[in-house]
């Protein structure tokens, strides 16, 4: 069983994928040619944003993004300790320091109740993660920023395809900026992403950055990075954008097979913790990550009974060896160190079969229930 099944994905689209390269490879423009234009149209209007700039990666979004907004050096920028490394990486990469508030316990996205009290003088950013694939609260975060007069970039890296009440993610704050790395729900044949705003002054500095700073040919009146993304990445995820709706109304219905088998398994023992969303969002279930206790013992006995799993993440960020320098020791953040004792991810994709999570229950089962 595969815990993310792109070959399923490549058969049914190969015709478009194929031909789409094809032309790439015909007219020879390798870097930055018009597919991917043409790619920043369709994403731009998907999620109802004035503009989309493609880039390399969705690290390189948020640096871009960080870098646009001129953070640096004595900078503070708030953000979750319980996120892919990338999130707090990219902060201190651009010289400013990472500052930590705890997640809720229920969707683990920035908790919005705690977010105040770590504003200061040098905060000049908030930079919420939308996690496994459902927005964090935008409406709470972006009227604490606004009191403040603070721009909140969304980690989107998980969650292109996402709404919040109503509205896409990437288009619910100033910038929000996403991944196509293969394994995302749109995702490209290697490393990708994109950045989302409304303002034509950010747009046009995000664009100038990708390309070393230049707004002409060699031309540089700031700082930039080599942020461009492949002619031949931008006409996959063209392919796949003409299916990908279809493949985020299958990934819900497999997250509502999944919390059926696991309440007929389960019931109300808790025994495992289903994902929760809330009532306004939908997810695009970038993972189906599930709590339990003894997670290293279950996720050993998965393995035996042939079933892939994944934790994302083992480690909160304020932990990771690199960040000492913080000071912020084991207890800082209990919600977030809880839930990365506990989490574990199933596979889960748009192809998996009804038989296949039945397979997967039965075995989370087995492992959850058995004795040591």
């Amino acid at each position: 069983m595969d815990f993310i099944d792109l070959k399923s994905q490549y058969r049914r689209i190969k015709p478009s994928v194929d031909s789409r390269i094809a032309r790439v490879l015909e007219h020879g423009q390798y870097v930055m040619g018009p597919e991917v234009t043409e790619l920043e149209s369709v994403l731009a209007a998907y999620c109802g944003t004035r503009h989309c700039v493609a880039v390399a990666s969705g690290t390189d979004a948020l640096l871009i993004a960080l870098m646009a907004l001129g953070i640096g050096r004595d900078d503070e920028v708030i953000t979750v300790p319980f996120t892919f490394f990338a999130t707090a990486e990219m902060i201190a990469l651009a010289g400013a320091r990472p500052v930590f508030v705890d997640v809720d316990p229920r969707t683990y996205n920035m908790d919005p109740a705690r977010l105040e009290s770590a504003i200061t003088p040098r905060t000049k950013a908030i930079m919420p993660v939308s996690l496994y694939g459902q927005c964090a609260d935008f409406d709470a975060i972006n009227a604490i920023a606004a009191r403040h007069g603070l721009p909140v970039i969304e980690d989107a890296a998980q969650s292109f395809g996402a709404t919040y009440k109503g509205r896409r993610s990437n288009a619910l704050s100033l910038i929000g900026a996403t991944s196509f790395f293969p394994s995302k729900p749109l995702g490209g044949y290697g490393d990708g992403g994109a950045l989302f705003t409304d303002d034509d002054a950010l747009a046009k500095l995000m664009r100038e950055i990708r390309v070393h700073g230049q707004d002409r040919r060699y031309h540089h009146p700031r700082l930039g990075l080599t942020g461009r993304l492949d002619s031949i990445q931008a006409a996959v995820l063209l392919a796949k954008m003409e299916i990908f709706a279809d493949e985020v109304a299958a990934r819900e219905r497999v997250a509502g097979v999944y919390a059926r088998l696991i309440e007929s398994a389960f019931g109300a023992n808790g025994a495992v913790r289903a994902p929760y969303v809330e009532p306004f969002n939908t997810s695009v279930y970038a993972q189906y990550t599930v709590e339990v206790d003894r997670r290293d013992i279950v996720e050993t006995r998965m393995k035996t009974l042939g079933v892939p799993t994944a934790v994302h993440y083992p480690i909160a960020l304020h932990e990771q060896p690199v960040f000492d320098c913080l000071e912020q020791p084991e207890g800082s953040f209990p919600v977030s160190e809880a839930a990365a004792r506990r989490v574990i991810s199933l596979p889960m994709h748009p192809y998996l079969t009804e038989e296949q999570q039945g397979r997967v229950v039965e075995a989370l089962r087995q492992s959850v229930g058995g004795s040591e």
